[in-house]
């Protein structure tokens, strides 16, 4: 008779990963913009998606902390307007994104959220897919920076990929 394995008991907290992502799948050029953070670094909140809207997809310098200082003058409109897709998470129907929604509005950004348990109609599910079944195959990390590394790493390289077979259009005057 063999013996028994012992393995030593990891507990799970703190190798919790949170990522935001945008996928632009039209357009000029294609782009897959996202922002990861371990859970001990602070929830993915209200605020937390705003400032990545504000910062990472609008270009706001400052974040969210910035939209709020451009209340009191006049905000610069984009030269294009900007949909944002959202899907029916809690957070993006938070009453502090609901009270931001006129200040987006001012910069030429509107939200579309999709219908309820609709994930075909949602262009960046296929590519959380890939991150997750094909990119991440190893589940098991020691640690949370571990873990945050891997999927840090795994999102740059699909970010590359998605550049490199993007499709560039003339831009639309």
């Amino acid at each position: 008779m063999g013996t028994r394995p012992l393995l030593r008991y990891e507990a799970p907290q703190g190798r919790r990963v949170n990522v935001l992502g945008a996928y632009a799948p039209f357009g000029p050029q294609r782009r897959f913009v996202w922002a990861s953070r371990l859970a001990s670094e602070g929830k993915l909140d209200s605020p937390a998606f705003l400032d990545f809207v504000c910062r990472d997809l609008l270009g706001v310098a400052g974040g969210l902390a910035a939209l709020d200082r451009r209340a009191r003058r006049p905000p610069r409109r984009r030269a294009r307007p900007c949909t944002i897709v959202l899907d029916n998470y809690g957070v993006h129907h938070s009453k502090v994104v609901k009270a931001a929604l006129p200040k987006l509005a001012a910069l030429g950004v509107a939200f579309y959220y999709l219908p309820p348990y609709s994930p075909k109609l949602n262009l960046i599910e296929p590519q959380w897919n890939v991150l997750k079944y094909h990119r991440l195959q190893e589940r098991s990390f020691t640690t949370g920076p571990a873990l945050k590394a891997a999927v840090d790493a795994a999102l740059l390289e699909r970010t590359a990929e998605l550049q490199v077979h993007a499709v560039h259009l003339p831009a639309v005057a």
